[in-house]
């Protein structure tokens, strides 16, 4: 097995002894085997848009089956863990000073191998003992890699600005309108998405009335109307109105707002 899936493993297991001794071996799934978990995004998804590989975990071997231990490694060998008491439902310690021994262009390497043996293999959520990741990818491999990355951009754009906030009409936060309307100005400051968004029925004297708008995240949004998510990394000076439940289209003189009111 690769050298630094072997120290990663060493980590974990170290991990399980000194926060969670009360564990048996017999207690986890395949007695602690450390699953490298790329079914949910795949090894490029993750190394461009999060950073980092996709996790690594060990599973209480039980009818939940839930983590005992996730753990996250990014780019520069630093490393996220999560360790799960109560059978996986409570987080017991979080850890976020342990580094692996590696250079940033190891991890690359290691991603690579992870891509090839896993991903490219159509094998998901597998130990990471039965991967083969003995031989060093070639040059020709990781270039590959490394070109894929451009086809992440977009996604990685749009990842970065639900973290930033947004002008929302009451109508939406507290109502339950879905949005009807949303348009992007000049940015304030650099938390500042530039987006608002309206339910589209507010009236003029509604929406200049800054008590009917409140500031959320693009994602707090998002997770309440997630059809805008493919609009969102559109330049300032766009807008779009919603046409029907699932679709925007770029704003026109006398085009028809669809609007909605939801459970919330």
């Amino acid at each position: 097995m690769n050298r630094i899936l072997t120290e990663l493993e060493q980590k974990i297991q170290e991990c399980l002894r000194t926060y969670l001794p009360e564990i048996k071996e017999t207690e986890l799934e395949e007695n602690g085997t450390v699953y490298y978990m790329n079914g949910k995004n795949g090894t490029e998804f993750d190394w461009y848009v999060n950073d980092r590989l996709s996790d690594f975990m060990v599973f209480y071997d039980d009818e939940d089956k839930l983590g005992a231990i996730k753990a996250s490694v990014y780019r520069d060998g630093g490393m996220l863990i999560y360790v799960y008491d109560d059978q996986g439902k409570n987080v017991r310690q979080e850890i976020k000073d342990m580094y692996l021994d590696v250079t940033e262009e190891e991890m690359l390497k290691l991603a690579v191998m992870l891509r090839d043996a896993a991903d490219d293999k159509r094998i998901w959520d597998a130990s990471i003992q039965g991967l083969d990741t003995d031989t060093e990818p070639d040059s020709a491999a990781v270039e590959k890699f490394v070109t894929n990355g451009q086809y992440y951009g977009a996604i990685r754009t749009r990842k970065d600005l639900l973290r930033k906030t947004a002008c929302v009409s009451r109508k939406i936060f507290d109502e339950g309108w879905i949005v009807g309307y949303m348009v992007r100005d000049e940015v304030l400051n650099e938390n500042d998405s530039g987006w608002s968004f309206m339910a589209g029925n507010e009236g003029e004297e509604y929406a200049n009335d800054y008590r009917n708008l409140v500031l959320m995240t693009v994602g707090a949004v998002y997770q309440r109307d997630p059809a805008i998510f493919r609009h969102i990394d559109s330049p300032v000076g766009t807008s779009f109105v919603r046409v029907s439940p699932e679709a925007f289209e770029p704003d026109e003189e006398g085009k028809k707002i669809y609007m909605e009111q939801r459970e919330h």
